[in-house]
């Protein structure tokens, strides 16, 4: 179990690198670029540029997601770290509150396509709070520990991530760059819809990446600035917000970037 913990966690980093990598390159690098180009370039470049780059995207969101599972079964689940009280074993509870860590992205692509999402406040308001109820459900209701609760969130995080990479962006980037290759205008519904899913992919990634720190993260329930086991969901909370705020000022400086 050693040797397959330390090599699935290996290749885990590896795919989340190549993944998360191609994703700040579209978000931070190629969509500030795509607005300097003027038609013939988007034409030569991009049926060229993109469908290489996001290969490498999707191979990195699917292998990434996977040998995320692997360690979750493995560690979480085989090693019961998931579990407040190991001793207790798994309880319908829990297995419920694991179902709804995979199941939750139905629920949030149903509320994107929902009228209310064309209020994007209104629309984030409503799943952040639905995201801060199910943090809380992980604790209270299924029994999670500090460090099951963390990789839960992450894990949610990241099916929501790997859904939007290969059912929403890539359908229908497909269709875009098709359409720049044969030189016609790409449908601004498809172009709105892979840059909204990409965008709040990137959001989604920091506090991702905070969760998959989880084993080094007992300062926030360790008893450290009145956080304990039974609190440190308030500082989980902060620290999603904080990567959020942390996305939206790489965005503001992104767009401010100039070419040579």
């Amino acid at each position: 179990m050693g040797l397959i913990d330390i090599l699935v966690r290996w290749m885990h980093v590896l795919m989340g690198i190549l993944w998360i990598g191609h994703l700040y390159f579209f978000n931070f690098v190629n969509g500030p670029l795509q607005a300097k180009l003027d038609g013939p370039t988007k034409k030569a470049v991009n049926p060229e540029l993109l469908p290489r780059a996001l290969w490498w995207f999707r191979v990195g969101a699917l292998w990434t997601w996977a040998t995320g599972v692997l360690l979750l079964m493995t560690v979480f689940y085989h090693g019961k770290a998931v579990l407040a009280d190991p001793s207790a074993g798994f309880t319908t509870a829990t297995w419920i509150m694991i179902a709804v860590t995979f199941l939750a992205v139905f629920a949030y692509d149903a509320l994107m396509k929902n009228p209310l999402a064309a209020d994007v406040k209104k629309v984030n308001t409503v799943a952040a709070v639905i995201g801060a109820i199910i943090v809380l459900l992980f604790k209270f209701y299924g029994g999670f520990s500090p460090r099951g609760t963390m990789i839960h969130l992450g894990s949610m995080f990241g099916t929501i991530m790997a859904f939007n990479v290969w059912f929403r962006i890539w359908p229908a980037q497909q269709k875009i760059v098709r359409a720049v290759k044969d030189g016609v205008a790409p449908d601004a519904e498809l172009v709105k819809l892979a840059g909204l899913r990409s965008r709040h992919n990137t959001y989604l990634s920091v506090p991702l990446l905070f969760t998959m720190l989880n084993q080094h993260a007992s300062y926030i329930y360790g008893g450290n600035l009145g956080m304990g086991p039974s609190t440190y969901w308030i500082a989980l909370f902060v620290i999603v917000a904080l990567g959020w705020h942390t996305v939206f000022m790489l965005y503001k400086r992104a767009g401010k970037i100039e070419g040579f």
